[in-house]
């Protein structure tokens, strides 16, 4: 909501602080200059956070920027995003139009769901458009962000945040996408909250800024100079520190013990915290003998207010006491007078005048007494139609056993903010499940929510919300409720489980139950059991145990075979049952039969496009499976459909915890087509996917694969710390994905010129190419960058021996373009004819599977190596080509390489050329407005959180795409540049 001037502690002047006040006065001079500024100010209840976020108040407006104000509570931290909302729907109504001017129609819909402001523009069903379920809420994120931009225009906006330690799961996870991925513009973020009560997931999130653009304040007590200033000439030297020494120096504390009569003798050791560890006792009793001698009517009025929300209407006052609104309003005067509440922002509302007495006038209630108020109050909101996330919040807090109504609301409740915030959706469905008896009966609106169905659902809700570990207790809650004999029910619970113990780093855990439930079918149900042996096999795939998924499936195959044991929905036969099929892909695959792998990824392919996408959603991963299977085996248009396809099923279905490897198999595809722009921004999405998640292995892959997109940009600087991130989350498993940030971190020495130590690396992650855990398209690539490295340093034979090595991967030879550019490299000095020929054959057949970066390389070589045997012609043509694929792609490293050699045949080449249609990635963009505001490459690079390599390369490609040669000119040419890629 926009700054008010009502003072939230009173007109009290600030005493002390002057460091303190003259910081944040820097925080907004510097945002208003056009810099996104961090602040935290933290400290115990009590300590002057919120009056110092005042003064933050106050000098932003000094310098210019609208104000704008939000507040997490304590009995509210339910509702998703509702910081967000408190601090931005206000302003978001004021200036609609420009807002929708300012968003893509994607960014539109999403806050539509998130803003009443916006409710009124929600589109309708667009069948062409992914639902935001689950992980895909960091789309939401950057909706927010998007929308915090456009609010920062022109002047700059100051947004604060109060009591944040109390904000909703949805609300965190915001903020931690902020911190590292800060909005553009001039932007003040400033945050209070309680140090002792900040959870991990909090201050994980503040924590990921970068410490350029962070300020963290501990607010500390007040001297003994400042307290007796605080409390004011009436007050003697001797009570004065009596005062001091029983509050420790909080204002807080000293004003209520001021309040109270006689000094309390000071506890030995300071003050002491009472029982739950808010308040020191003698503070707590201060506070509570306030309220114990307050009017009974006007009591009462506090306490009913108390379980309302942190703002408050007299007519629902008069609701939960239960009064009349004429003797509500009364109360509340006398509350007022007696600075227990005072007005609020808002016309007719009223707030507390501190977290703290709310807190104690709840509590002084009777617990019947406030189950009582709570019901009330649900009933009234129904009466009014209330929001269901609004009536939830006070039916859990009231609903008696077996209310299959309060059931129904809050398993509506919970289907309702489970895109926004799953772990709050996860909460409401919990309760409902409380009060859900064992054996319900129906109610006039309908039969009763089957509970073994909301505890699947609340297993989903708990995973995709990234507590992976409730998710998976929940999925054995399911087993061990359903019947030992229903097998197709028990199989699909466990399978979920088994996806959970894997994200959990618990392989073995998972095969385990796996087998466990496997060895419990009896035959005759051994179809039911199909998910198992399909979990299972996959489980070998990904550990790269070919041997044993071919015999697993030998046996699923035999399963299927029998009488009545169709595998899909029209009893298909295993032959044609995608799952199966694409299964049988990956064995073909693994163990080098690249003939069979051909034809069986084309009959999946087939399969995959003839289903529905109701038929596909039980299999999925399969579905996802595939897309990976198809990039690295170079199917790049089949790799991109089947990517596109798998994410639709997945936001569809509920089925979002797939994301994370379904959004980094599409930055895979797009790097290898030479999408790199695009490929870095998947590789960011499936990045912040995965951390939503929880799950080091998609963290660590979707990491992995990115330092593998940027350093094909040049910088090596950025991909070696990507990658060395993603060794960190991989923790030294023995899977495939997890020896992808090995080659990334090889390569990336070898892009710095340290050889010796990326081939040792690379080696490394190749198991010395004795039966290696990396699949053949990496090492094959591994095998060709290393043998361009030694070439490169004229270490021939150390070439040839990588190229050795790509021959005797399996289809290693002359149909791999890998295989043969990795011996043209070796054989450059020696024979360079004969690496003339191989460079332009590998280009060839580069060009035939879509891979122009590889194609490019392949005319770089083949260049110099026609240059080598003194053919400028061929070679200046060919170089030509190279530098303009690169130059289009955006891979300046190798584009300035083609360039040194172009200049040794005396052609005159410069910077890339322009991209055909301007576009620029969303980084790009954020790089670009940065230098047009005239930020040097040094700021851009702490405002974004990047190395000052990686910002010299983006705004390397801002220049190749706008046409432009200098800083100065790409102000100009924003302005018809059209908006950031996907």
């Amino acid at each position: 909501m926009p700054d008010s001037s009502v003072p939230l502690h009173g007109n009290r002047a600030l005493v002390g602080r002057t460091e303190v006040v003259r910081l944040l006065g820097t925080e907004a001079e510097r945002a208003a200059a056009g810099e996104f500024r961090l602040v935290e100010l933290t400290g115990d209840p009590g300590a002057g956070k919120t009056r110092l976020l005042g003064e933050t108040a106050g000098a932003a407006l000094r310098h210019g920027l609208t104000v704008l104000r939000g507040r997490g509570t304590e009995y509210e931290n339910d509702v998703p995003l509702s910081l967000a909302v408190d601090a931005l729907d206000d302003e978001v109504e004021s200036r609609a139009e420009q807002v929708r001017a300012a968003l893509d129609p994607e960014s539109a819909r999403l806050l539509a769901d998130v803003f009443p402001a916006l409710s009124a523009d929600r589109p309708g069903p667009d069948p062409a458009a992914a639902p935001s379920t689950g992980l895909n809420r960091y789309r939401v994120h950057r909706a927010v962000r998007l929308l915090l931009e456009a609010l920062a225009a022109p002047g700059g906006l100051a947004v604060l945040l109060d009591d944040v330690h109390w904000a909703d799961e949805g609300s965190v996870e915001l903020l931690s996408h902020l911190a590292r991925h800060p909005p553009r513009g001039p932007l003040l973020l400033a945050v209070t909250y309680r140090t002792r009560q900040a959870g991990p997931r909090l201050t994980a999130a503040l924590a990921d800024a970068a410490p350029g653009l962070r300020t963290r304040i501990e607010v500390a007590p007040l001297t003994l100079r400042e307290a007796g200033e605080f409390l004011g000439p009436s007050v003697g030297a001797q009570r004065r520190r009596a005062l001091y020494e029983a509050s420790g120096g909080n204002p807080l504390y000293l004003e209520a013990l001021a309040r109270s009569a006689p000094a309390p003798a000071a506890p030995a050791g300071g003050a002491a915290p009472d029982d739950d560890g808010l308040l020191p006792s003698a503070v707590r009793e201060a506070l509570a003998a306030e309220l114990a001698a307050l009017p009974d009517d006007a009591r009462l009025a506090a306490q009913a207010a108390a379980t309302l929300g942190d703002e408050f209407e007299p007519g629902m006052v008069a609701v939960a006491a239960p009064t009349t609104e004429a003797e509500a309003l009364a109360a509340l005067d006398e509350l007022a007078v007696r600075d227990v509440v005072r007005c609020a922002p808002a016309p007719g509302r009223f707030r507390f005048r501190h977290p703290v007495v709310r807190h104690l006038a709840y509590a002084s209630s009777g617990a019947g007494w406030r189950v009582a108020a709570h019901a009330r109050v649900a009933a009234a909101l129904d009466e009014r139609d209330a929001p269901t996330v609004t009536r939830a919040r006070h039916i859990a807090r009231s609903a008696r056993f077996g209310d299959l109504l309060s059931v129904g609301v809050l398993v509506e409740a919970a289907r309702a903010t489970a895109y926004q915030s799953p772990a709050t959706a996860a909460q409401w469905l919990r309760t409902a499940l409380d009060l859900l008896p064992e054996k319900p009966g129906g109610t006039a609106a309908g039969p009763a929510p089957d509970r073994l169905s909301l505890l699947v659902e609340l297993a989903r809700l708990q995973g995709v919300g990234g507590r992976l570990v409730q998710g998976r207790d929940t999925a054995l809650e399911v087993l061990r409720l359903l019947p030992p004999d229903a097998w197709a029910q028990r199989a699909r619970a466990a399978r979920f489980c088994a996806i959970l113990e894997r994200l959990l780093n618990r392989q073995a855990e998972g095969r385990a139950l796996l087998r466990s439930e496997l060895g419990r079918v009896p035959p005759e149900h051994a179809v039911d059991a199909v998910p198992l042996h399909l979990q299972l096999i996959g489980d070998s795939l990904i550990r790269a145990d070919f041997t044993g998924a071919a015999e697993q499936l030998d046996r699923l195959t035999a399963v299927l075979s029998r009488p009545g044991g169709g595998a899909g929905t029209a009893g298909d036969p295993p032959d044609d049952w995608m799952p199966l099929v694409t299964l049988r892909l990956g064995c073909a695959y693994g163990a080098g039969d690249l003939d069979a792998a051909h034809a069986l990824a084309a009959k999946a392919e087939r399969l995959t496009e003839e289903a529905t996408d109701a038929e596909l959603a039980p299999w999925l991963e399969s579905l996802a499976f595939l897309c990976w299977v198809d990039a690295m085996m170079g199917r790049l248009p089949q790799a991109a459909r089947t990517v596109e396809r798998s994410l639709a099923v997945a936001n569809a279905t509920g089925q979002s915890y797939l994301s994370p490897w379904i959004l980094t198999a599409q930055a895979f595809t797009y790097g290898r087509t030479g999408r790199l722009a695009e490929a870095v921004d998947r590789a960011e999405d499936a990045v912040d996917a995965a951390r939503l998640l929880g799950s080091d292995e998609c963290v660590a892959l979707a990491l992995a694969v990115k330092s593998l997109m940027v350093r094909w940009t040049g910088d090596a600087t950025a991909a070696l710390a990507l990658a060395d991130e993603a060794i960190r989350h991989a923790d030294g498993r023995r899977e495939w994905w997890a020896r992808l940030g090995v080659v990334g971190r090889g390569l990336a020495l070898v892009g710095l010129q340290e050889v010796d130590a990326g081939a040792a690396q690379v080696l490394a992650a190749c198991d010395e190419f004795v039966t290696p855990l990396l699949e053949r398209s990496c090492l094959l690539v591994c095998c060709e960058a290393m043998a361009d490295a030694e070439a490169e340093r004229g270490r021939p034979g150390a070439a040839a021996s990588w190229a050795d090595r790509a021959a005797a991967v399996p289809g290693g030879g002359a149909g791999s373009g890998h295989a043969v550019l990795a011996r043209a490299h070796a054989e450059q000095e020696g024979d360079p004819a004969a690496a003339a020929r191989g460079a332009v054959r590998a280009a060839e057949l580069f060009e035939g599977t879509g891979e122009r970066l590889s194609a490019a390389r392949a005319w770089l070589r083949a260049g110099t190596a026609h240059a080598g045997c003194g053919e400028k012609s061929a070679a200046r043509t060919e170089l030509a080509r190279a530098a303009e694929v690169f130059g289009a792609c955006g891979a300046l490293g190798l584009h300035a390489r083609t360039v040194r050699e172009q200049r040794r045949l005396g052609v005159r080449a410069g910077r890339a050329a322009a991209q055909a249609d301007g576009r620029l990635s969303r980084r790009e963009a954020e790089v670009a407005e940065l230098v047009r505001q005239g930020f040097s490459n040094q700021r851009i690079a702490e405002r974004l959180f990047l190395s000052p390599r990686t910002v010299e390369t983006h705004v390397a490609h801002v220049f190749a795409k706008l046409g432009v040669s200098s800083r100065a000119a790409v102000a100009g040419k924003l302005a018809g540049v059209r908006g950031p890629e996907g």
